[in-house]
């Protein structure tokens, strides 16, 4: 067998066709070689790819706890900061009939009796307590002094009535004489001159023996009223000084009438119009108890006090059998004509400001609010609002000093009903 190889003509190729070979081979070994790189890049960015989410990832679980620790952290300041109050709703009270008002009593007339000359304490006659009448000698001071001006002065007074004596006897013998033309006019001028001199003269003696005769008459220090004697400042060979040279006069003694006394109450605004002479008022006495003594409201004092905001009253009681006591406190029950619908709080709502008496209200969206009111009667725990509530508040019973308007609050609810019934009873 022969072989095909040796036999079969040689193949000879165009430059096209070794080109295209050419090709075919680079475009073959290209290919082989693009395969594994487009793999890697593939590989490598699914490598950085998910770095980046696990960086990501990473990230945010540590972002966001603390974004929410924070945000957690301010709400607990801001609610920690906002102070925790309680309310109440204000009670509605009865209109009120009778209003109960603290008052000082005070003696219908009270004196401190001074000494009007200069000398010893020589005897004191009354102590405290002592009733006197008036024009009654309560003591005698001793003043030799003053003695011995008087004397003197009756001595001048005498000297000057001699005087105008003579000069009398003298003016009337020259207008005799005139009359013969037996002196000139000149010389009864004279004499008419010098009796009118001496005229003034013991005038004024007199006057001057008046003067120290009052004087005298100072050394007996007399009651000017009838009353009590509710002080002794002085003792017997103390040294009085009437402050006539300038020196700081003291009382001798104390004297007061308390047959009838005077009780001095101030009356709110919101009942002024209704406080009218007239009016019935009882007083109380801790002292006394269920005990009560009638007075009556006889003036005012017609005027409003801007600080206060209250009407001055007196009230008169009667006291002729000594069992009041001047400088006693007393309630007192002042009986109105007209009902006054007013509301009860705690007293440990009202807040003291400088722009006036205000009351903290919590309103709807839990803010503060600071409520101008107007104070009526005192019940110690509770007082009574006269204006500036309409009964659907919340009042704030314990309202922190520092409180402002617009305040955030943090509410609570006092399950206790807040206010008092009329007449004062929880």
């Amino acid at each position: 067998m022969t072989n095909d190889t040796e036999h079969r003509p040689p193949i000879h190729l165009t430059g096209e066709a070794v080109a295209g070979e050419k090709t075919k081979g680079g475009d073959s070994t290209a290919a082989a070689q693009g395969t594994p790189r487009r793999r890697s890049v593939g590989r490598s960015l699914g490598i950085l790819l998910a770095a980046v989410v696990v960086v990501g990832l990473l990230v945010l679980s540590g972002i966001l706890p603390r974004l929410r620790a924070r945000k957690a952290l301010a709400a607990e300041t801001n609610e920690l900061a906002a102070p925790t109050v309680l309310v109440v709703q204000p009670k509605e009270g009865a209109p009120s009939q009778e209003i109960v008002l603290p008052g000082n009593i005070q003696a219908f007339v009270d004196a401190p009796i001074y000494a009007r000359t200069n000398g010893y304490l020589k005897r004191w006659y009354f102590d405290i307590g002592s009733h006197v009448k008036q024009g009654q000698l309560l003591a005698e001071i001793e003043s030799p002094e003053v003695d011995q001006q008087l004397s003197q002065a009756q001595a001048d007074l005498g000297t000057a009535t001699a005087n105008l004596h003579l000069s009398q006897i003298t003016a009337d013998r020259y207008a005799d004489l005139i009359k013969q033309d037996a002196v000139s006019q000149q010389e009864t001028d004279n004499a008419t001159s010098d009796l009118a001199s001496k005229n003034t003269a013991v005038k004024s003696a007199q006057a001057n023996m008046d003067r120290l005769k009052q004087l005298v008459a100072f050394e007996k220090v007399y009651a000017p009223f009838d009353g009590v004697v509710t002080a002794r400042n002085t003792d017997i060979g103390q040294l009085i000084d009437s402050g006539a040279a300038g020196g700081q006069a003291r009382s001798l003694f104390q004297v007061a009438a308390i047959n009838k006394l005077r009780v001095f109450i101030s009356v709110p605004q919101i009942y002024s119009q209704a406080a009218t002479p007239g009016l019935t008022a009882d007083l109380t006495f801790a002292e006394f108890p269920g005990r009560r003594f009638q007075g009556k409201l006889v003036r005012t004092s017609r005027s409003i006090d801007p600080l206060a905001r209250t009407l001055n009253v007196e009230v008169d009681v009667d006291n002729s059998k000594g069992v009041l006591l001047p400088g006693a406190y007393t309630e007192v029950h002042l009986k109105l004509k007209e009902g006054i619908p007013t509301r009860t709080i705690p007293a440990s709502a009202l807040l003291f400001r400088q722009e006036g008496l205000r009351v903290a209200v919590a309103k709807s969206d839990n803010t503060a609010q600071l409520q101008p009111v107007t104070l009526g009667r005192d019940f110690g725990d509770f007082v009574e609002i006269t204006t500036g509530l309409t009964g659907q508040e919340r009042i704030i019973t314990n309202p922190p000093d520092s409180i402002i308007d617009g305040e955030r609050l943090n509410i609570q609810t006092e399950k206790r009903h807040a206010g008092v019934g009329q007449g004062g009873e929880k």
